[in-house]
């Protein structure tokens, strides 16, 4: 099922916390080759991390973690500002309907459908918190992903060639969009709101990290 918890709420499920820290580490240092921090338990994390940021995550059966996605409202720190502006020519990009998506990792023995529940997730974030973006930066692998989803995002900039290409992304959010991420995740949309619902995101205030 798809959980939608905040950084403060991860220490009461500590199975999938533990695992979900420990699926990055393996999928950004041991499989991508990222220059990532990983910590003596195993973790990857980051100082955005620590900015109490809402994450949206695949949870198996067993409680372990199978995919997940970072969200930050971009009028607090973001990687994108702080670190790829020149992707947006400079600009900082700021605004209470529009926040920032990192972090996409899957679990390396997941099931088949959990990168289109992961983005289904995203899809539910942003139509009931009201938003109308979600700004992220991207390599060239998760191109061919997006594509294939039919949830493209639209390029703001780009920077490298080839493998070693990033590019900035907006990705719209809109219900129709939500219906389509759910078909293809095979999940029906009503039991897709039904898990937002659950863990109560709808009544968090849209606010700036930190």
């Amino acid at each position: 099922m798809l959980r939608y918890l905040t950084g403060e709420e991860l220490s009461a499920t500590p199975i999938l916390r533990d695992t979900m820290f420990e699926d990055r580490a393996r999928q950004f240092r041991d499989r991508l080759n990222w220059e990532v921090r990983v910590d003596e338990k195993g973790w990857e994390r980051d100082e955005y991390d620590r900015l109490n940021p809402l994450y949206v995550i695949w949870q198996r059966a067993d409680g372990r973690h199978g995919g997940s996605m970072r969200f930050m409202p971009t009028e607090g720190p973001t990687m994108v500002n702080d670190h790829f502006r020149h992707l947006a020519g400079g600009r900082r990009i700021s605004h209470p309907k529009v926040w920032e998506c990192t972090r996409f990792c899957l679990a390396s023995d997941t099931d088949a459908n959990v990168a289109a529940a992961l983005m289904l997730g995203g899809a539910e974030l942003g139509m009931g918190l009201g938003l109308t973006r979600a700004i992220g930066v991207f390599d060239a692998r998760m191109v061919r992903i997006y594509r294939h989803l039919g949830w493209e995002p639209d390029i703001l900039g780009s920077a490298g060639s080839g493998r070693d290409a990033i590019s900035l992304g907006f990705w719209r959010f809109s219900e129709d969009v939500r219906q389509k991420m759910a078909l293809k995740a095979g999940i029906p949309a009503a039991l897709s709101r039904d898990w937002f619902r659950f863990d109560k995101v709808e009544s968090l205030p849209v606010r700036a990290a930190g």
